[in-house]
């Protein structure tokens, strides 16, 4: 439309003799948000007009005016030409209106055979299914860089740790790796999820289907959708494959959390494992030495904000009657929300990848402390002879004796170690050297150098076949 009239007449209006509160009219609009679906509103009008020159209920003429008028609007809007007017409520009727308003009555034909609630569902999957794919080209990124990383500290030897305390010596590519995985199940989430989202709602009309002869097929071939939805009711009326996506997405936000709050400790001065570069982090006005992670630190913030979204979509759900109900409005602004920073997370995450600095002499040197080799010697005593509950035992003893000596036990010497067992022998050193213990982890899912390097290669062999 190019200007707003003082009155516009509402396409349902018919049936009312009062017009709407000015309030109310801003109150229960949507079209200040839901105006970002117009590319997949038109996409949908376009392919169900096709469907309805296809069974002979427009004209070739008229489908044509309809496709003309359309494209036009979208070009209009893209260029930023199109006046969105609130009185129109929402994306759809203001397209619709301004179709009319462009190729008279003929516009008004659009409509025949859905409803609104079958034409917003189609959008929103349409819109969720665009979606999917551009997170998971972001994910595929960030997932290449840190494979890109795993490989250059390949041997890299750090400290492993279970309750935040040093537990075994693993290498930092390993480690790398693991953040690897959570994202590789991530991608397989949306996916999975991709395959319900890709269903076809149109048709349904508002809730009992349509008298007309539509083809649904024929629009699902058209949309690219894998099928249509099998009941009218249901296809209008739930928006569980929008919380699916959520919760995908609540899982991945998770994940960069996690993944933030190790670089935030590793980048302290009591870790200094790495620093991230410059242009990833601000400074202090006060304190002129601070270097901040900000970048991991408000993703693991953002990850509340999705979790919020989550729950809020939940909640929206679980007290509606069947079919569609107005609360389902309010679906749209935490989908988008969660969209706009998920993407955006995994977009600077992938880019801070790469000016990652890795300390690998402060790594080793912590690997050396808080006795990470202690489960290689209770190992050692097991392939003695001596039960793994006895050797655990022995080795407790021992690390208690190197708190009292200020000494790790690959800095004790045989006679010191020999207090404990008898079994131990002159090659136990070879097993307490932060290189023994990583090599012996040699199996498949393990630290040790080739399994990592393995692990590398699998990990670019699945990248390369997305």
């Amino acid at each position: 439309m190019s200007k707003k009239d003082k009155t516009v007449v509402k396409p349902w209006g018919g049936r009312f003799t009062e017009p709407t509160n000015t309030f109310v009219e801003a109150f229960t609009a949507s079209v200040t948000f839901d105006k970002r679906l117009y590319a997949h509103d038109i996409a949908g009008s376009i392919a169900h007009a096709r469907m309805l020159a296809h069974v002979g209920v427009l004209t070739s003429e008229e489908y044509e005016a309809i496709v003309e008028g359309l494209q036009a609007i979208q070009d209009d809007i893209e260029k930023g030409h199109f006046v969105w007017d609130i009185a129109l409520e929402d994306v759809h009727m203001n397209i619709e209106a301004s179709l009319t308003q462009r190729i008279g009555d003929t516009g008004k034909k659009l409509h025949t055979g859905r409803s609104r609630n079958d034409q917003v569902a189609t959008d929103i999957r349409l819109y969720v299914r665009e979606e999917i794919d551009a997170i998971n080209t972001q994910l595929l990124r960030l997932q290449t860089n840190l494979v890109d990383l795993a490989e250059q500290q390949l041997d890299t030897i750090m400290p492993g740790f279970t309750h935040l305390q040093t537990a075994q010596p693993v290498t930092f590519g390993h480690h790398l790796l693991a953040w690897f995985e959570m994202l590789k199940r991530d991608s397989g989430r949306l996916a999975d999820c991709r395959s319900r989202v890709n269903i076809m709602p149109l048709g349904a009309a508002a809730l009992a289907g349509t008298s007309y002869p539509i083809n649904r097929n024929y629009v699902a071939e058209l949309l690219g959708f894998n099928d249509v939805a099998k009941n009218s009711l249901d296809a209008v009326s739930d928006r569980d494959f929008a919380i699916e996506f959520v919760a995908a997405c609540s899982l991945i936000m998770t994940h960069l959390s996690r993944c933030s709050e190790e670089l935030i400790l590793w980048m302290s001065a009591q870790f200094d494992f790495v620093e991230i570069g410059d242009s990833f982090c601000t400074g202090s006005s006060i304190m002129p030495q601070k270097k901040n992670p900000d970048v991991p630190e408000l993703i693991r913030g953002k990850t509340g904000r999705i979790n919020g979204h989550l729950v809020a979509l939940l909640t929206l759900m679980k007290g509606q009657p069947l079919a569609y109900n107005k609360d389902n409005q309010e679906d749209k602004e935490p989908l988008f929300d969660t969209v706009d920073n998920v993407k955006a997370s995994l977009r600077v995450f992938a880019d801070m990848i790469p000016t990652i600095k890795v300390n690998a002499g402060n790594m080793r040197e912590a690997a050396l402390r808080g006795f990470s080799t202690a489960t290689d010697l209770a190992d050692y005593l097991v392939t003695k002879g001596m039960p793994f509950r006895d050797a655990h035992e022995v080795v407790g003893k021992a690390v208690r004796q190197g708190i009292i000596l200020g000494k790790d036990l690959a800095e004790m010497s045989l006679p010191e170690l020999q207090q404990f067992s008898g079994v131990i022998q002159s090659d136990v050193h070879e097993v307490l050297t932060l290189e023994g213990s990583i090599a012996s982890r040699d199996h498949i899912g393990g630290t040790a150098p080739n399994q990592v390097k393995n692990a590398i290669e699998s990990a670019r062999e699945w990248l390369s076949g997305l």
